[in-house]
């Protein structure tokens, strides 16, 4: 059979009032044309779209539910973006928090500066070969200050492991941590956090997912993250009893909750002190948001982990 022949696009650029005249036709209810003109030449039309697929009734006409309005969709829009901001900050701390524990427990392990150029602490070739070459690409390019001193100054191939871990994404940081030859190194690392390292492994794979979606500002709201991660079994009781388990084939086990709920729970452990449970409830609480959609249990505030 040979390819589907392709039909050209012919629908033209609409103007911002234009825009909103297809909104109003759709049936959402727009008590400000001024007013939703301005947000959709500050958001765009078609990102602004994403957040009406749950309000409307039928998706090929895009009718609307009765009595939807712009703010309703606004408000979802709003929530979303400051979710964002807040998984970022957390994340932030964790993979910083990561970057520490991989450099110091190597380099005291090993007693050594460069654990990163010895093979033999690594498993896998291929994988270790494609991280070091990866890291002479980020030195290489980095425009660092403390970068191009270490690399300038000192002979060895590579800076210190407690300067290149700066250069590491989350999803490096996983295939650095998982590649690691021995039980005993890995397990330094993984009880700081209290997690089996199947599971801070498949978390931090997944986070590095999370962190950029919400990095290129697409829509973290009642979405199926594709890459699942692994719930743990065993370890802290708070976090087992605050996971939403569910079928495997459940979609909602793709949905936000048991991210944030493990996010809240590294929090927990790197960063005592910290508000972040206090803000996520309070964002949910102030857009009156229906967090099934982003697969919250009903009982989810009774939750351990969640108990104020």
């Amino acid at each position: 059979m040979g390819e589907r022949k392709k039909a050209p696009f012919t629908k033209a650029p609409k103007t911002f009032a234009e825009q909103v005249q297809i909104l109003k036709g759709h049936g959402l209810i727009i008590p400000g044309v001024a007013k939703a003109e301005f947000y959709l030449s500050q958001l765009n039309y078609y990102r602004f779209s994403a957040y009406c697929l749950p309000f409307e009734q039928d998706h090929a006409t895009h009718k609307f539910q009765a009595g939807v309005t712009f703010d309703d969709v606004l408000n979802i829009y709003i929530f979303d973006r400051e979710l964002r901001l807040l998984l970022m900050d957390a994340i932030e701390r964790i993979e910083v928090s990561l970057r520490t524990q991989l450099a110091y427990h190597l380099s005291h392990r090993h007693n050594t500066p460069h654990p990163h150029l010895n093979p033999a602490i690594f498993g896998h070739t291929g994988r270790y070969q494609a991280g070091i070459k990866k890291l002479r690409n980020e030195v290489r390019d980095s425009r660092e200050d403390f970068i191009r001193h270490l690399d300038r100054k000192y002979q060895e191939e590579l800076p210190p492991i407690w300067a290149v871990v700066e250069l590491m994404t989350m999803g490096q940081l996983s295939k650095w941590f998982s590649n690691i030859n021995a039980a005993q190194d890995r397990m330094a690392i993984r009880k700081v956090y209290g997690l089996h390292e199947t599971v801070m492994t498949s978390y931090c794979e997944h986070l590095s997912l999370v962190r950029n979606i919400a990095a290129h500002h697409a829509r973290l709201w009642n979405r199926q993250i594709t890459k699942k991660m692994k719930l743990a079994n065993q370890g802290s009781g708070d976090l087992l009893q605050s996971f939403h388990r569910l079928p495997e084939a459940d979609p909602h086990l793709k949905k936000l909750y048991n991210t944030l709920t493990m996010t809240l729970y590294l929090m927990n452990v790197i960063a005592p002190d910290h508000n972040w449970k206090t803000r996520i409830k309070g964002l949910i609480e102030t857009h009156s948001i229906d967090v099934r959609q982003m697969g919250f249990p009903a009982d989810w505030q009774s939750r351990p982990l969640w108990r104020q």
